[in-house]
């Protein structure tokens, strides 16, 4: 009997609740009140559970009722988040979105934008990875993710298209107890080399033998940005951080900005890039999850100024 039981008596059900009365329900779902109250019946026959007291004017829900009543409403919800996933899918939505995202992109503008992606696409899931150099470009190569957002890897490979987002900003950046943070005159490469620099290692074999930014023979590599900005705060070596996640640190004093380097030690703004396969390329809900990426440069600072 329980396998009989229909969407469409769900929906009478969760109706009469909400109205108050059969003859509400049947005003709502247009049906005559005999209509609903016999479908009711049925239902209450096939559960095996009284849903409704009749005893008084207006049918009042039973304990158990109440109990049901919030199942049939999640059945209810579940069926309407099926059928707009399938028409989404007809209508050639993806019906899901991964993403992977450099962790050099401003994580500000990267809420943002997964806010406004939430409430255009609410029933298209959005899987994000973060990851740092080679671990951005293998899961779009495999095709684990669809898209990605890549600033941290300088050769992309030529199998990817590209599409420019925005540029972040690096800086250099030691605690006020380091020696560089009390360092008086222009930093040149052979000042950097005496310290212990703190650099972003790659979890994958994709970088292997190539230096980014390395200025010292004296390395630190840590495969997680998180430890690097907390081994940079407690003062274990110097090294380069996106200017919007040392930005808090900088107000407080907690870090310390070296400005003063030499032309040879300037690290330029790191150009973060959309990559996805040429025979891959993004669906709806992919491309507009681009653009929004493309508007992050509006939270990310571009100057130390503005730190």
């Amino acid at each position: 009997m329980l396998e009989a039981i229909s969407l469409d008596q769900l929906r009478t059900f969760v109706a009469a609740a909400e109205a108050g009365s059969f003859s509400a329900a049947g005003r709502q779902l247009r049906r005559a009140q005999s209509v609903v109250s016999h479908t009711l019946a049925n239902l209450e026959t096939q559960t095996g559970v009284r849903l409704f007291d009749r005893g008084g004017r207006y049918p009042v829900l039973t304990e158990a009722g109440h109990a049901l009543l919030r199942e049939a409403r999640a059945v209810l919800n579940g069926m309407n988040a099926f059928k707009a996933k399938a028409k989404s899918m007809a209508e050639g939505l993806e019906p899901e979105l991964t993403v992977v995202i450099d962790v050099m992109y401003p994580m500000q503008a990267l809420t943002k934008a997964v806010g406004k992606f939430h409430e255009a696409f609410p029933h298209t899931p959005l899987r994000l990875y973060v990851e740092a150099l080679g671990g951005l470009v293998k899961p779009v190569l495999d095709g684990t993710c669809a898209l990605g957002a890549v600033g941290s890897l300088p050769t992309i490979p030529d199998s990817l298209a590209t599409e420019a987002l925005l540029d972040v900003p690096m800086v250099k950046v030691v605690a006020p107890t380091h020696p560089l943070a009390s360092f008086d005159g222009e930093l040149t490469r052979q000042e950097l080399a005496r310290h212990v620099q703190l650099v972003l290692t790659d979890r994958t074999d994709l970088t292997a033998g190539n230096q980014y930014g390395v200025f010292s023979p004296s390395t630190w590599r840590l495969a997680d940005m998180g430890a690097k900005h907390a081994f940079l705060c407690a003062g274990f070596g110097w090294g380069h951080m996106p200017l919007a996640m040392v930005q808090a640190q900088l107000h407080s004093g907690e870090l310390v900005a070296l400005t003063r380097v030499s032309p040879e030690c300037h690290v330029p703004p790191i150009t973060v890039y959309a990559v996805y396969c040429h025979d891959r390329p993004p669906g709806p809900a992919g491309r507009w999850f681009l653009e929004q990426l493309k508007d992050g440069s509006r939270a990310c600072p571009t100057t130390l100024q503005s730190a």
